[in-house]
């Protein structure tokens, strides 16, 4: 099990695996062609409240990480993506021009945990 990241603007790439985009939106000015998205889980995404009171502002990221990882308690998406990892390799598709603040990078933080028990 490998997971790794990838901004959708990102050209991809045949050792991505399978290609998760983890946002509630699709990203602007992206075709699905281009994006090569082979799932789309908007519900293991931020709702949107909690999405637009983060406003990926750095300085409420550690807040963001304890709200958000609460709304992912008892997420069957989230369960969904614990299966996807455990089958092979993937990459959690992100639109944010921050790569080390969004929601993705918790999720890999989750699933990262998750492989070493």
């Amino acid at each position: 099990m490998r997971v790794i990241l990838k901004r959708a603007y990102e050209s991809p790439d045949s050792a991505d695996g399978l290609r998760v985009l983890v946002d509630r939106l699709w990203p602007r000015g992206l075709t699905k062609e281009k994006a090569a998205i082979d799932l789309w889980l908007k519900d293991v995404a931020p709702s949107t409240g909690l999405r637009q009171w983060f406003g990926h502002d750095p300085d409420k990221w550690v807040e963001f990480k304890t709200r958000y990882r609460a709304e992912l308690k008892d997420n069957l998406a989230l369960d969904e993506l614990r299966r996807l990892a455990h089958a092979g390799d993937i990459a959690l598709v992100f639109a944010s021009k921050d790569q080390e603040h969004n929601e993705a990078v918790v999720l890999k933080q989750i699933l990262d945990r998750h492989a070493e028990r």
